[in-house]
């Protein structure tokens, strides 16, 4: 089992930054693919960005140049680094864990066994 905890969310200005915190528990973390989802009322949940083991990262292609991942292994913490939001940014924010059961697809939900609770971000213009 992986606990994930999401923190970091709220409410910004258009143009604003934010940085999102996903602290694991649960699982050797230094071993575990990471990935950040979001959702928008109404909408499917999809694929922000993801960090390998390894530390290679993935992005969503619009979102690529606005936002960062990055992990501190020692601290078993994901970070995202959201700058010039805007207001479609508006979602809730969720971190995940890979499945190490399954290859791993970043841009998937399937990918991941176990997800956080979810931060809500909301941007104003």
């Amino acid at each position: 089992q992986v606990q994930l905890v999401e923190s970091g969310g709220g409410l910004v200005q258009a143009g604003g930054s934010l940085r999102l915190s996903c602290a694991a528990s649960g699982r050797t973390f230094s071993s575990t693919a990471m990935g950040w989802f979001r959702q928008a009322p109404g909408k499917e949940r999809e694929f922000v960005a993801a960090i390998s083991w390894s530390g290679g990262t993935y992005y969503a292609g619009a979102l690529q140049g606005r936002f960062t991942i990055s992990r501190d292994n020692d601290k078993n913490t994901v970070y995202l680094q959201m700058n010039s939001l805007k207001p479609e940014d508006t979602a809730v924010y969720y971190c995940a864990a890979d499945n190490p059961n399954v290859s791993f697809t970043y841009y998937l939900t399937t990918a991941y066994g176990f997800w956080g609770q979810g931060t809500q971000v909301t941007v104003s213009s």
